[in-house]
Formats: structure tokens, C-alpha cells, sequence
């Protein structure tokens, strides 16, 4: 098996809902990222033998595979192959997992693995909810569904709940966790921490979700997502729009091409879980993959677990028991956003550039993904 290198990763700055980059087809704003990062390689585009882009909501402007209508609008060579991917929000670290599996198998030397969501254009369900009120039916509503499942409330916000009850996570302590994800975005924008990452992307040059009039007491007065229960809009992931993409080399690739290694894929794992309870796959996940990589959670210097909700966070630090301190320690979806296909490639983005930047040999990245899923990599600083 050869080793599968990343030799470049970039983003987007992060847009919030109705901000910034909303008036911006998804395929021009995948095709800003794809020209950034081929551009700050120096690879040959022509050498490319695939892109992999995530999506989640494929309908209207992001389907008809946007990551060849990405690459096409880029101007990129049109002999170069495109598949979109739908791992829910998992879908672009999905992205780089089959990118580094066709590198290190050798099928492939040279591939594009990334991610875009414009939510504020194509709202998160859009392909559930345009095909039910168009009388396509539900995704569960079948026989074998109900069997197993009943007829169970299926969403992310219920497994959240259920999460938080679960592991006794309270309002306050998810509160406490998201003002730390807006402070630490701040400081991190504010250190310049950001700055080799980004590509300033149609006139915006920063993440405009993170918030620096929040407080612990504007939150408190937040309702509840439910009458009962602990959720509100301060403790979850925020819409956003964005996109980010890396290009995964093999060992002759990087000699043929003169590319600069930034990290090798160390370690990779997928594990599916509850669907109801949906959002708890991090912790097996985790568990893998470290096992796989013979490392322990102490070995780990740098961690990005997708903030979709803070109940989610807290309830793996329990059951993985990191340092909380390298956990998300520039901030997470709940300040920066969550684009959703865009995701996985942003949290592998940001954690190459902070290895790079602070020094550390290893680091984790893992999200929770609807239907019961997740991913986990595990990245060695070279």
C-alpha cells in the first residue's frame, strides 16, 4: 500500500445564513476552492485523475453531481472525472477517506477530495421535503423501516435531546461549551490562526459566524428547540454556507510533481449506530480508529469533532476523556458553522494548518452524521 500524502488544503471563510456568500452558486463557489488549491500547489490540474466533492442536499442548484460542475466551472481540464458524495454530514471527510483509499491502493496518484453547501440557498432536508410534498414519499416510511424502527421521530435535533439526557449533559454546561467555541474562533481569528487556511472567497475574508456580544445570559434566554427540552439555537451548529478542498498525492505523485507533503493520512475508520439516537457514532468511531492506529487518546495533540450540537461534543469527552484544551481549541461549528457537505473538509483543512502551526505530531478528526454514522481520521504531521 503506498502512503497517501496531503499536500494542500483550502477553504472558504465560513458565511453565515443570508450572509456573504448566499447569492453564490454552490458549483462557483466549489470552483473558487478547486482553483485556490491547485494554484497554491502548484499541481498540474491535467494530472488529476479524480475529484470527490461532498453534498448533502443534492436538489436544484447542487445536484447534477456539482463536483464536475464545480471542476467544469473552474475552467479545469475536461478529461478529469467528478463524483458527489452523500455521507450526510460526513460527506466530505467521507471525500478524503476514498481519496487516500484509491491513493494508498494505487489506483490513483493524484485526487481532489472536498466539500460545498450553500444552505442559505438550498435549505438542509431540501431533498426530503421538496420529494415528500411533491408526493415522492419518506425516507422512513417503509415496511422494513417501521419493523425495526416503529415510527420513532427521526431528526438530529431529537437525537440530540436524547444524547444530552443520556449522558446528564445540562443546558448550562452546553452553554458554557458554546460561549468557549465562540471565544476560542475569536482569539484564534484575532492570532491570525486562520489566515494560511483561507482563501477570501467573493468579498469575504473572514468567518462571519462567530459572535463576540454573546453571553453566557443571552443564552439563558434563548426558548428551547421543544417545550421540554434543553436544545436551543445557541447550543447548535449554525447555517452556513461555504466550501474546502485538499488534494491527496501518493508517494510518486509527490516526487513527479515536486509537492510538499503537509501531512500523511495515519489512520482511517467509518462505524454506523443508533439512527434514532443518531449523532452518538463519534464515540465508536473514535475508538477505532485509535485502535487501528495503535495510539491512545493521550497520544492525540490537535482534535476537530464537528460541533453539530454541544451535547454531542460533551457526551464523547466523557466517554473518550480528551484534554479539553485540544479539543476544537480554535472553535467549532456552533461559531464558525456547520456547512454540511463542506464540513469534513473544512474541520481536515483546519487541522492540518494547526499541526503545522502549533507543532503537534497527531490529530483526530471525527463527526457525527445523520442515519447513525461516522467518520474518524487520524493525521500524522510531517
Amino acid at each position: 500500500m503506498s502512503e497517501a500524502f496531503i499536500v494542500g488544503a483550502v477553504r472558504t471563510p465560513v458565511g453565515r445564513r443570508k450572509g456573504t456568500l448566499s447569492g453564490v452558486h454552490p458549483a462557483d463557489l466549489g470552483a473558487h476552492v478547486l482553483r485556490a488549491l491547485l494554484e497554491r500547489t502548484g499541481a498540474d490540474p491535467g494530472a488529476v485523475d479524480d475529484v470527490y466533492f461532498g453534498c448533502v442536499s443534492q436538489i436544484g442548484a447542487q445536484t447534477g453531481n456539482v463536483a464536475r460542475t464545480a471542476w467544469l466551472s473552474a475552467g479545469l481540464p475536461q478529461h478529469v472525472p467528478g463524483t458527489t458524495i452523500d455521507r450526510q454530514c460526513g460527506s466530505s471527510q467521507q471525500a478524503v477517506h476514498f481519496a487516500a483509499q484509491a491513493v494508498g491502493s494505487g489506483a490513483a496518484d493524484l485526487v481532489v477530495a472536498g466539500g460545498v453547501e450553500v444552505m442559505s440557498l438550498v435549505p438542509i432536508a431540501s431533498p426530503m421535503t421538496v420529494g415528500e410534498q411533491a408526493g415522492m414519499g419518506s425516507p422512513y416510511a417503509g415496511d422494513g423501516w417501521r419493523e425495526h424502527f416503529g415510527d420513532q421521530e427521526v431528526s438530529q435535533f431529537h437525537g440530540a435531546e436524547l444524547i444530552a439526557e443520556k449522558w446528564g449533559v445540562s443546558r448550562a454546561d452546553m452553554e458554557e461549551f458554546a460561549l468557549t467555541s465562540h471565544q476560542r474562533a475569536l482569539a484564534a481569528h484575532a492570532d491570525g490562526a486562520f489566515d494560511d487556511e483561507i482563501t477570501p472567497a467573493f468579498g469575504l475574508t473572514a468567518d462571519e459566524g462567530p459572535r463576540a456580544d454573546t453571553t453566557l445570559e443571552k443564552m439563558a434566554g434563548l426558548k428551547t428547540l421543544t417545550e421540554d427540552g434543553r436544545l436551543t439555537a445557541a447550543v447548535s451548529s449554525q447555517i452556513s454556507d461555504g466550501a474546502a478542498a485538499l488534494l491527496i498525492a501518493s508517494e510518486e505523485a509527490v516526487r513527479r510533481h515536486g509537492l510538499t507533503p503537509l501531512a500523511r493520512v495515519h489512520t482511517m475508520a467509518v462505524v454506523g449506530s443508533d439512527p434514532i439516537h443518531m449523532l452518538t457514532g463519534p464515540i465508536p468511531a473514535t475508538e477505532k480508529v485509535l485502535d487501528r492506529a495503535g495510539l491512545s487518546i493521550g497520544d492525540i495533540d490537535l482534535v476537530e469533532i464537528n460541533e453539530a450540537f454541544a451535547s454531542v461534543v460533551l457526551a464523547w469527552q466523557k466517554e473518550i476523556g480528551p484534554d479539553p484544551q485540544r479539543v476544537n481549541a480554535f472553535g467549532g461549528a456552533i461559531a464558525l458553522g456547520h456547512p454540511l457537505g463542506a464540513t469534513g473538509a473544512r474541520l481536515m483543512t483546519t487541522l492540518v494548518h494547526q499541526l503545522r502551526r502549533t507543532g503537534g505530531r497527531y490529530g483526530l478528526q471525527t463527526m457525527c452524521e445523520g442515519g447513525g454514522m461516522a467518520n474518524a481520521t487520524v493525521l500524522e504531521r510531517l
